[in-house]
């Protein structure tokens, strides 16, 4: 089950992104990548003392508007690391990307004592997040984005908060469809004023 000599981190290895191997994969979901985002060293106590394992978080995506997360412990790291990517690739979802490169709107996500804003960014922005946050939108396929995150900096509750804004998150034509509009309705008045307004936020803050 595990996938090859790896160092066993050891303790805390949080900030840690990893392109991870796909090419023994099925050819049912090919072209996924694997970040690796924290592995923690964890304990348990039993009768007869403490018993050592390993904690991996992991961020799957196909860099087409789709990643997940998952998390999994074991005794060692390569099955951790096993667990973690299975349970990804369970709970994938799609996130609606404007021209394929960044978000259609502004987004707001917050879990626990996390919060992480998220902002729709001209093209030649570039990725402009830190730690686990920017493993998820580089495993997503977003290249323009602009990222702060508030609170906490526990990985768990950041990229949780994360895929609780990037869940909300809706093109225009499947809001012109909710509403009874036309797509070119929305873009026109987004064109007009909403992403003029934006960048000029992000240009002052």
């Amino acid at each position: 089950m595990a996938r090859g000599p790896r160092e066993d981190g050891g303790g805390k290895g949080r900030g840690r992104d990893r392109d991870r191997d796909n090419s023994n994969r099925d050819s049912n979901e090919p072209d996924l990548t694997e970040k690796l985002v924290a592995i923690n060293r964890v304990a348990k106590v039993v009768k007869g003392g403490r018993r050592f394992g390993f904690a991996a978080l992991v961020i799957v995506g196909d860099g087409r508007g789709r990643v997940g997360f998952g998390s999994g412990k074991a005794r060692e790291v390569p099955e951790a690391i096993r667990k973690a990517t299975e349970q990804a690739r369970k709970t994938m979802i799609r996130v609606p990307l404007r021209e394929g490169r960044t978000l259609h709107h502004d987004i707001k996500g917050h879990f626990g004592a996390g919060r992480v804003m998220m902002r729709a960014a001209p093209p030649g922005t570039g990725i402009i997040a830190g730690g686990p946050t920017r493993a998820v939108f580089e495993a997503l396929g977003v290249q323009d984005i602009v990222a702060k995150s508030i609170g906490t900096s526990n990985p768990y509750n950041m990229i949780k908060a994360a895929f609780d804004g990037l869940k909300n998150s809706q093109s225009p034509r499947m809001v012109a469809s909710r509403r009874g509009l036309k797509v070119a309705d929305l873009v026109g008045r987004r064109d007009d004023g909403v992403d003029n307004s934006a960048q000029e936020a992000m240009s002052n803050g």
